[in-house]
């Protein structure tokens, strides 16, 4: 019953999607009440945070979205769901129903979204997202999308350049069949989960006091293709190796904040721990995790209990993960270090309209 269900599930979003789409501006309204419940509980990424109810979705979000991008339309190159069996630190509840998707929305930029000047340009949206089925219809959203591309996209960077490649378009699986409209090989899926897990309880065995700059405890090579690929959000960029990884990524994040096994109360909904054939995914939305140790991004340290938002899709390739794609929100990640970056963006803008010397 729960293949079936899954099934279902992945078909009403898939049409959602594809009404998106496809209907045009005016018919926005009606396809969204058609797919959420009235009261969903919709969480995007900073500066737009939540939304309550489906009329609030509708005018937080899509309207604005429309007018700045008309012909935006939505391109997954990962499309998954399942349903969660509990039991991960980081996990939700047994038997909450997920339908999960890592990609673009792409659309010309006509007018100013969120402050970002329009370039009149083409643009792409990196995005993922998990919603949390109920009935048939979305009763909840998880969404972060990468708002410092679009920003780079439209000539500013809020941010030192990423230390990992950065500046084009995040490319799906290599393989291209992240496109999980129909059932999977249940054997496989569960193969996919267990390396996932084993992955994640190595970096469990760090302990920040101890192991400082040597990351050899996690034994991430036993879990990894040594020229695995790893996608981050602007500000951290992509690796294209094992090692790539940690040096570009885990060592400036272990520096900055590093705690594992934290004793505090965590706080926050774990996301969409699921698996589908050779996929895995899942998340954590507003969610303790570390203590902010030392600088990070150029941003000093604060020493705050810091929370995250921040989602995985792994593709797994015979016994072990060789892809994987992690949407951070950037955003208010550095918000919580004091930093508005946002703020810092109508800075530039200002300074790039009164022409100030020197500015690129």
């Amino acid at each position: 019953m729960s293949d079936e269900l899954n099934q279902r599930n992945k078909a009403k979003v898939w049409d959602y999607w594809q009404k998106l789409n496809h209907v045009g501006v005016d018919n926005v309204p009606d396809a969204v009440h058609a797919a959420v419940h009235e009261d969903v509980d919709w969480n995007g990424s900073a500066p737009i945070d939540q939304l309550l109810g489906a009329d609030n979705l509708i005018s937080g979000f899509w309207l604005p979205l429309l007018r700045s991008f008309p012909d935006i339309k939505i391109r997954p190159y990962i499309f998954m769901g399942g349903i969660e069996s509990g039991g991960s630190e980081w996990g939700g509840e047994a038997g909450t129903e997920w339908v999960s998707a890592c990609g673009y929305l792409t659309g010309t930029f006509v007018n100013d979204w969120l402050g970002i000047p329009a370039t009149g340009l083409k643009t792409n949206i990196w995005f993922g997202q998990f919603y949390r089925m109920h009935e048939g219809k979305i009763a909840a959203s998880y969404v972060q999308y990468d708002i410092l591309s679009v920003a780079r996209q439209a000539g500013y960077q809020v941010l030192p350049p990423s230390p990992g490649f950065d500046g084009g378009k995040i490319p799906g699986p290599v393989t291209k069949d992240g496109i999980l409209l129909t059932e999977q090989d249940p054997l496989e899926s569960r193969k996919t989960m267990q390396i996932v897990q084993a992955m994640g309880d190595g970096l469990m065995r760090y302990v920040r006091s101890r192991d400082g700059d040597d990351m050899s405890r996690m034994e991430q090579d036993k879990y990894w293709w040594p020229d695995m690929k790893w996608f981050g959000p602007s500000g951290i960029g992509g690796c294209f190796t094992l090692e790539e990884f940690e040096d570009f990524h885990q060592r400036n994040w272990l520096h900055g904040f590093g705690d594992r096994g934290l004793e505090v109360e965590r706080g926050g909904v774990g996301v969409g721990f699921i698996s589908e054939g050779m996929y895995a995914c899942g998340g954590i939305w507003e969610m303790a995790f570390s203590y902010n140790h030392g600088d990070y991004a150029g941003i000093p340290a604060t020493g705050k209990l810091m929370t995250m938002r921040d989602f995985d899709w792994y593709r797994r390739e015979g016994d072990l993960l060789i892809e994987n794609w992690v949407p951070i929100d950037m955003i208010d990640l550095c918000r919580q270090m004091d930093v508005d970056l946002m703020e810092r963006l109508r800075q530039q803008i200002e300074l790039r309209k009164s022409g100030a010397p020197g500015f690129w």
